[in-house]
């Protein structure tokens, strides 16, 4: 037998081990736990050595008794698991591997799936306790499901239900909150984000989030600037799209006129197709998008936004030749053909039209530089986005920054911009005495 024996226990205490484990911990010399766990054992004969505060006075105490090398175990008591997110991978950087044995018990999260009766085979498991959520928000922000996480007293039930309602996320969450698992005392239910965020939960829980499909539709939708998760988007990079502040930002650059033509190239979800199309219906809009994906996706938000916007499934500039002259051209997305795009562009654009670009790297703004240097009738005006927005961290808030973007407006001057103005011929009864 290894010195050191690392017991997993529940809620149920004593009750709940295996006759051998109980025999284990009864033939220990000494018992190592948390006031509750001890408390199991009320009648235990060995010495006692509490689990509280800092651990660096336990790792001296441990080496000390393995160097004594006594005939009686050491009982390490740890609740559930001890090598999910728990007291193990802590003794494991005190203790050579060699001189201890773990006997897991039931962890939270396996019970937590079972009673909400989810299979959890490909769960994302995520501890929160004494750490940030920033895996959690991650895990939120690309679409998984199920989620478990193991609270503290810091980013609780409702602190997390209140970061799912500042993420906005494209899709909704279903959270349960499992408290007290294995007890008498035990309870498990769902809990809409408004609620969980009022109500005080038991210290020990587990909150598992399943994803329910796409945000729901308010009514009425706001005339511009619609929300980012009420798009649908790609199941495996949820939110990727222009976000909503620079999509307000492109919209007042673009200045779509009713009767005018918008081509939308790189559109990916069709974002700002749709806001482009719901602020002036009686224009026309083409979104552009190479991916299969991309294309069924803007054709889906166009439906649920109802409007006329055209998918257009093809890589620019190619696609482009099928489709009538534009007065407005967004470029979102090049895939690496940004010089070829505008040469077509260029060509294509109504006589007082702007090409507006939203640039995310510098290598896409070396190749605009390249381009205007042998372009030197295009006028350039840009200005860089760097944006924040408040999200909950725990009970307090901060500011969370998206991804900066650049965003420039093309415009070729009217070949009769800079024509003279003729003189202004008085009439001869207003002689010159009368304008002195």
């Amino acid at each position: 037998m290894t010195p050191i024996q690392v017991v997993g226990i529940g809620l149920d205490g004593a009750a709940g081990l295996a006759p051998d484990l109980v025999e284990l911990v009864a033939s220990a010399s000494v018992l190592v736990g948390s006031d509750r766990h001890q408390s199991y054992f009320p009648h235990h004969q060995g010495d006692r050595w509490p689990l509280v505060g800092q651990l660096d006075e336990l790792a001296v105490r441990l080496q000390d008794w393995l160097e004594r090398q006594q005939p009686s175990p050491l009982v390490v008591l740890a609740s559930g698991d001890p090598l999910f997110f728990g007291l193990g991978r802590w003794l494991l950087t005190v203790c050579p591997p060699e001189v201890l044995t773990f006997h897991p018990h039931t962890s939270a999260m396996q019970l937590a799936f079972s009673r909400v009766k989810c299979p959890w085979q490909g769960a994302t498991l995520i501890s929160a306790h004494g750490r940030s959520v920033e895996v959690l928000t991650q895990a939120l922000k690309q679409g998984k499901s199920p989620i478990a996480v193991l609270t503290d007293h810091t980013h609780t039930p409702g602190a997390i239900a209140r970061l799912l309602a500042d993420l906005a996320l494209p899709v909704t969450y279903q959270l349960w909150v499992c408290e007290n698992l294995g007890s008498d005392r035990e309870r498990v239910q769902p809990w809409s984000w408004a609620a969980a965020q009022a109500e005080n939960f038991a210290p020990l829980n587990v909150v598992i989030l399943q994803q329910q499909g796409a945000a729901p539709m308010p009514d009425p939708l706001p005339p511009l600037g619609i929300p980012d998760h009420l798009f649908l988007s790609f199941p495996d990079r949820p939110g990727l799209m222009t976000k909503r502040e620079v999509r307000l930002l492109i919209l007042g650059e673009l200045a779509f006129q009713p009767g005018q033509i918008l081509w939308d190239i790189g559109a990916g979800t069709g974002s700002v197709s749709i806001e482009a199309a719901r602020l002036c219906p009686q224009g026309r809009v083409y979104a552009i998008e190479q991916t299969a994906m991309g294309v069924e996706l803007i054709r889906r938000n166009a439906q649920r936004f109802s409007t006329a916007v055209q998918a257009v499934s093809g890589k620019a500039p190619a696609v482009l030749a099928e489709l009538p002259d534009p007065d407005r051209i967004f470029i979102g997305g090049s895939s690496g053909a940004l010089i070829p795009i505008l040469d077509a562009c260029s060509q294509r654009l109504r006589a007082g039209g702007q090409i507006v670009l939203a640039i995310a790297t510098l290598e896409n703004q070396a190749e605009l530089t390249q381009w205007l240097s042998h372009h030197p009738q295009w006028q350039l005006q840009g200005y860089q986005v760097n944006l924040t927005r408040t999200i909950a961290v725990g009970p307090l808030t901060r500011w969370s920054p998206l991804n900066p973007v650049t965003l420039f407006r093309l415009t070729r001057p009217s070949p009769n911009t800079h024509r003279s103005i003729p003189p202004i011929k008085l009439p001869e009864s207003i002689s010159r005495s009368n304008l002195l």
